[in-house]
């Protein structure tokens, strides 16, 4: 039972319910993770709104890949969960990458640098080499789209914390952190 109390889509304050509307317009259901935040109005506007111009950042299948690291590295079974399904049933990614995403890697070499920058942004807070960053140009990336994948991994710690300090039920097939193969 999470931690911190899941509003149904009843009890949660009017300000955030055209935000959950439009979750739900977008993925058929709102997850308990939105309901969740949507108990602070204000956070849940700022959430979305991040969400969504972060959805115009690199591409699906390397935000999911990335996702999937961090949620791993931070042991954040709802997040896991949602992203492997995500991963598998929006951005079709192979159960094979996502194994590897898990463990910081991908199969895709351009993607493979965004994941290991990613987990190591997550692991070291921040501080990177400058090897790491030279990596990551080198790969193609712009230090714009470096950006991109500091922002993706920054999203992602946030709704992992939230996730492990509220100890949210998970809505999605379960995936644990500690299954990794």
């Amino acid at each position: 039972m999470s931690r911190l109390t899941i509003p149904t889509r009843d009890e949660v304050p009017e300000a955030s319910k055209p935000v959950l509307d439009a979750v739900e317009k977008q993925l058929g259901v709102v997850p308990n993770m939105f309901r969740l935040i949507s108990s602070s109005p204000t956070t849940l506007q700022g959430f979305a709104a991040n969400n969504a111009a972060l959805g115009k950042t690199l591409d699906v299948k390397t935000r999911e890949r990335i996702a999937i690291a961090v949620a791993q590295v931070n042991a954040c079974n709802y997040c896991l969960s949602a992203h492997t399904y995500l991963g598998l049933n929006l951005a079709k990614i192979s159960a094979e990458e996502i194994e590897l995403n898990r463990k910081g890697t991908s199969s895709d070499d351009k993607a493979n640098v965004a994941v290991r920058f990613a987990v190591e942004i997550v692991r070291e807070r921040g501080h990177v080499s400058d090897a790491e960053i030279k990596a990551v140009r080198d790969a193609g990336f712009s230090d714009g789209q470096i950006v991109e994948i500091i922002a993706v991994a920054a999203e992602n710690i946030f709704t992992n914390l939230l996730n492990v300090v509220a100890d949210t039920d998970i809505d999605f097939p379960i995936v644990q952190a500690a299954d990794v193969a």
